[in-house]
């Protein structure tokens, strides 16, 4: 008997010395993976799409419904972003912790407030409309910051999240205030500067650092660029052309170009990443606002 106790015990120590199993996370755009990483470096972190990939449409693959029905946490970013395809993995995986309302959903829509908001409307032609406003909020580093707080107060409720996540977040806050800073006085050359933009991917760096969108190549939001619209842009730009032609990197260029060789004077055309593009490295965020900002200097410089 003694022995058996003895086993049992021996059992139990085991246990209790065994490591705590690592979160997982679902993220649906490579921005909150970056996040993730940065707050709890040692989770298991799936990402739905990549910076190649326009996030209004994706595809409910099986390794998606797999990897979202092993999630403790998923972190997305909501206002009907992604609406086309995440509902359907939620049923489809069936798991209750990442459902809307329960603690391991996460939009992060839901704690910042939204730029141009637009009024529900049933005509199909529309486009992609998002009454609760433009969804692209992680281009905005002070917004950012306001998830990354958000987030970090959700984690400790959840099964599995480990005691740093306030000082991972502390530490992410104290860099990321430096970099806002530095970034605010580099970008005051843009302020005022006018460029042509493709959807609104970008809307809230844009009014971050001054700049005009001056025209939008796609004739509704989402829809391709078709030949009238574009002849209609370039008649407006021609008297005050803009500093760049904008295109996300999941964009067709081709009508940029098109634009800014029919506008002249060797008018740069900017493929910017909408997302990091690799999103687990150290410090992705970081390296993923400076591949924003550089080129939007450098045309504001020539």
């Amino acid at each position: 008997m003694v022995r058996i106790r003895s086993s049992a015990a021996l059992l139990l120590a085991a246990c209790l010395a065994l490591p705590a199993q690592a979160m997982t996370v679902f993220a649906c755009e490579p921005e909150w993976a970056a996040l993730a990483r940065e707050l709890m470096p040692g989770a298991t972190v799936h990402m739905a799409t990549h910076a190649g990939q326009d996030p209004h449409h994706i595809e409910a693959r099986p390794a998606l419904i797999a990897q979202l029905r092993s999630a403790d946490l998923a972190v997305c970013t909501g206002a009907g972003l992604e609406a086309g395809w995440l509902p359907l993995l939620q049923q489809r995986a069936g798991n209750a912790r990442v459902q809307d309302g329960a603690p391991g959903m996460f939009y992060a829509a839901d704690h910042v407030k939204l730029i141009d908001p637009r009024p529900a409307t049933l005509n199909p032609f529309a486009g992609d409309v998002h009454p609760e406003g433009n969804p692209h909020l992680h281009t905005d580093p002070q917004r950012l910051l306001v998830v990354a707080e958000a987030l970090a107060r959700q984690i400790p409720a959840l099964p599995g999240a480990t005691a740093d996540v306030r000082t991972r977040l502390a530490a992410f806050e104290a860099r990321w205030q430096q970099r806002m800073a530095d970034w605010q006085r580099r970008a005051a050359p843009l302020k005022g500067r006018r460029i042509a933009v493709q959807h609104t991917t970008f809307g809230y760096l844009w009014a971050w650092a001054g700049l005009v969108p001056a025209a939008d190549l796609e004739p509704r939001p989402g829809l391709a660029p078709t030949p009238g619209h574009l002849q209609q842009v370039l008649t407006a730009l021609r008297a005050q052309p803009p500093i760049a032609v904008v295109v996300a990197g999941y964009q067709d260029a081709r009508p940029a170009r098109w634009l800014a060789g029919q506008l002249g004077g060797g008018l740069p055309v900017l493929t910017l990443p909408a997302s990091p593009v690799d999103p687990l490295a150290p410090q992705a965020l970081d390296s993923w606002f400076e591949q924003l900002l550089q080129p939007l200097l450098q045309a504001a410089a020539r």
